[in-house]
This record gives structure tokens, C-alpha cells and sequence, in this order.
């Protein structure tokens, strides 16, 4: 096995592998990072990787940010990793229930699905009225500092949290570790998860999963709920995403 890996490895691209390692960084700290941190980052200099980041953009891969500060990545990964077969098909059974969602709640929704250590948001749908906060298609987070995170993680298998636990608990204190499990274990009690969002004040995320015939969450439903005059109540809107992920869960199911 050895002998084969070393054989695979001479036929290495080192250009192909530093395009890569520069969207993985990107990827990873998902905040703009100039030419220089870029550099510094991966232990190369900045002449080394100018004209790999020149190429990335020229293709669409980044872009440089908004603020003129530095480099980031744009939907165009995300947009070819949609076009998969799995993604495609539970994209094209969410949208409609979806749209009904929203217009039933009156607010935003938006579906997200696992990425690694992150989730990822596949979908969404905007507020059918003036008032709403939706979240843009491809915005990430870890798994353990979401909402949606926290779902995709509760409903799994308990063989696959396991898995996951050892790959994820190192990654914050133990105190908040424990908190994110008593939180899993609540959600799977409830059905669904409530919580203040902390990204944003005054909104409280509703969501719940999408489940799999295999009995795993495949994807989080999630509302970013705001309190209007219009808005129906907190109960009924969890009422109604749990019935619009029930109801993806049994189209996906049925594929």
C-alpha cells in the first residue's frame, strides 16, 4: 500500500495543489484574507502564489471583497457542488414545500446540510412581506456555533454522533461541549430546536430536521423568526416547519 501511495505521489501537480491549499484556507476562515496572510498562512511567499490567485480569480473561484481587503471565495465551489445528484434532488423536493413554508409564516426559511466540521446553507427562501432576514446561499459556520449545526448533529444515529463527537469536541471548551450536548439531547426530545440567534439580536431561530429513510437528518429547516404585528406565533411556526420538514423528509424517502 505504501509502495502505491509513493508511486501515486510522483505524479503529484504541485500548481494544482497550491490552487487547492488556497481554497481550503479561504474556505476555512471564511473572512477575506489579503495576498500576504494568504502567504504567511501557508508558509509560502507572496511571488509564489500571485499568479495562482490571479488564475483562481480569472475562473470565478475568488474574488476579491467588497472592502477592497484582501481576497475571498465566491458561490462558484458551492454552486458545482449543488449540481451533484444528491444535493440536486433534495433541493428540487425542499423549494416547493419551501415556498409554502414561508408563506404560511410570513418569514424567511432556509435549508442547510453538513460540510465537514461546518454546515452549509443549500437554499433559501426570502420573507413574502417587507420585514425579514434571510441568510445568503452558501454561508458556513461550525457545526457547534449554529442552530442548524445543532440539528444536523441531534438527529443523527448514535453511531454517527460518536463519530462526529471525536471530531468536533476538540474544537471548543469543555463546558461548551457539554452545553451543545444537553442542547442535542433536548432537540431530540422536542423535535426541534429554539434559540436565541447569535449572530443577529432580536431573532430567535426555529428549525428542524429533514430526516432520511435511514433515519439521519440530511438537512436542517430553519427559520430566522422575527416578531412583527403580522407574525403568528412562535408555537404555530414551529408547527409548521416540523410539518414542511416532515413533509420534505417523505419526498426524499420515497426517491
Amino acid at each position: 500500500m505504501a509502495a502505491r501511495e509513493d508511486e501515486e505521489r510522483k505524479y503529484s501537480a504541485p500548481a494544482l495543489e497550491k490552487g487547492l491549499d488556497v481554497l481550503e484556507l479561504l474556505a476555512a476562515r471564511g473572512t477575506p484574507l489579503t495576498m500576504s496572510q494568504i502567504a504567511t498562512e501557508l508558509g509560502r511567499s507572496v511571488s509564489e502564489l500571485f499568479r495562482m490567485v490571479d488564475a483562481l480569480v480569472h475562473r470565478g473561484y475568488v474574488a476579491q471583497a467588497e472592502s477592497g481587503e484582501g481576497f475571498e471565495l465566491t458561490n462558484k465551489l458551492f454552486a458545482l457542488g449543488v449540481a451533484r445528484a444528491p444535493t440536486k434532488s433534495l433541493l428540487e423536493d425542499a423549494l416547493p414545500e419551501m415556498r409554502k413554508l414561508s408563506g404560511v409564516i410570513g418569514q424567511a426559511c432556509h435549508l442547510a446540510v453538513v460540510s465537514e466540521e461546518q454546515m452549509v446553507v443549500v437554499a433559501r427562501i426570502e420573507a413574502p412581506g417587507n420585514q425579514g432576514f434571510s441568510v445568503r446561499v452558501g454561508y458556513r459556520r461550525p457545526l457547534v456555533d449554529s442552530t442548524s449545526g445543532l440539528v444536523l448533529y441531534a438527529f443523527q444515529p448514535e453511531e454517527v454522533r460518536t463519530e462526529w463527537r471525536t471530531r468536533l469536541a476538540p474544537s471548543v471548551s469543555q463546558k461548551a461541549w457539554k452545553s451543545f450536548e444537553e442542547r442535542a439531547a433536548l432537540a431530540r426530545t422536542q423535535k426541534y430546536v429554539k434559540a436565541d440567534s447569535d449572530v443577529t439580536r432580536h431573532i430567535v431561530d426555529l428549525s428542524a430536521p429533514v430526516m432520511a429513510a435511514d433515519g439521519s437528518a440530511v438537512a436542517a429547516l430553519t427559520c430566522p423568526y422575527i416578531e412583527t404585528p403580522m407574525a403568528i406565533s412562535v408555537k404555530d411556526t414551529v408547527a409548521a416547519i416540523r410539518h414542511a420538514a416532515g413533509e420534505i423528509s417523505r419526498k426524499i424517502s420515497a426517491n
